[in-house]
């Protein structure tokens, strides 16, 4: 078995941090969200990896994740001229799946359990297809599968106006080389898109097995400001790698738990956790409150900062003001003066100066 992830498309939902920056890099807990793709699809037991990159970004996905010696796995690059659809991104890549069973991972999306448990279900249920499912509370935004009382999907539909039901299909997919025939035989949708759902309906309409497994643990989805928050707040709840590698001075306190990286210095702070500190930071005179995470590199003097994303070199400095709620990019400065006790919701792209008067 292989494994797809996607890592293309603009990312528009997400600018201006993806104008110089992949959604799928963005951090969650000071990691890259696509690491953990990577890393669900290991754990099944897969080694050979494609990831589907476009040519804006791909040459930073590449940097960024290497030939895949660092997990001990080989990656293959595979370029898609245009975000045409999920289903173009699979016959892009056929050339490098050739006709074995694959898993194909949103590269944006985390899930709590991994991919380990669908591979078992996929390989004893004898499926020509499987999904993953997650009931939502707002199917219209979505892929939608209606299920039979047995469990069987009988029919998808891609962000329907009318759902049939409350069942999304979640962004993992198992398949076998019928799923190739499926896309060859169907046209791009009202979006000029190659749909996946469109793919699979036809193999359902041409008498294959489709099966599918309702997740009941979480499921993230990063493609909004607020998303990317609410997954950072998710893993560093569970974050259970604690520890102290930097320095505390000056009367500075942490409590719950709190990771703090080589190199790193607090001075006169206060850290509440769960929060993540990256290598190399000079924090003064601030609180860092719950589920924030600071990237390597970065300078926080006078600020207090609480359910935050700050990434690598963020300079926020003499701030003398409450952050929360905020994604703030690679090397942005952020100032104030004359200040006033009040509070920020921000979205910063790299290389940002902001002075707040």
């Amino acid at each position: 078995m292989k494994g797809l992830i996607l890592s293309g498309g603009k990312g528009t939902r997400m600018r201006p941090i993806t104008h110089t920056a992949a959604k799928q890099l963005l951090p969650v807990a000071n990691k890259p969200i696509l690491f953990y793709a990577i890393e669900a699809i290991k754990s099944a037991g897969i080694e050979d990896i494609g990831i589907i990159i476009s040519p804006e970004t791909g040459e930073d996905v590449k940097t960024t994740v290497g030939d895949g010696s660092r997990w001990d796995l080989k990656i293959t690059y595979i370029v898609q001229d245009l975000p045409l659809g999920l289903a173009h991104a699979v016959k892009t890549a056929r050339p490098f799946l050739k006709d074995d069973t694959f898993v194909m991972y949103l590269g944006d999306n985390l899930i709590k359990d991994g991919v380990a448990p669908l591979v078992d279900r996929f390989n004893k249920a004898k499926v020509d297809a499987f999904l993953l499912l997650k009931e939502v509370a707002n199917p219209s935004s979505f892929g939608v599968a209606q299920l039979a009382p047995d469990g069987r999907i009988i029919c998808l539909e891609e962000k329907p106006a009318k759902p049939k039901s409350n069942l999304a299909l979640v962004g993992v997919y198992l398949f076998n080389n019928k799923i190739h025939k499926a896309i060859d035989e169907i046209k791009p949708s009202r979006r000029g898109e190659l749909e996946i759902t469109d793919a699979i309906q036809r193999l359902i309409d041409t008498d294959f097995h489709v099966g599918s497994y309702v997740l009941t643990s979480w499921w993230l989805d990063t493609g909004k400001k607020d998303d990317m928050l609410e997954a950072n707040r998710v893993v560093l709840d569970e974050m259970s790698d604690v520890s102290m590698l930097g320095e505390l001075r000056d009367g500075s306190r942490i409590s719950g738990r709190v990771h703090v990286g080589k190199g790193s210095i607090l001075k006169n702070c206060t850290v509440r956790g769960p929060a993540m500190i990256g290598d190399d930071c000079v924090l003064e005179n601030s609180y860092v409150g719950p589920f924030t995470s600071i990237g390597d590199g970065a300078r926080v003097t006078h600020a207090e900062i609480e359910h935050c994303i700050l990434r690598e070199k963020c300079q926020i400095v003499d701030f003398h003001g409450r952050i929360e709620d905020s994604l703030i990019g690679v090397n942005v400065e952020l100032s104030r003066s004359n200040y006033k006790p009040v509070a920020f919701r921000l979205m910063l792209g790299d290389d940002s100066k902001v002075e707040v008067v």
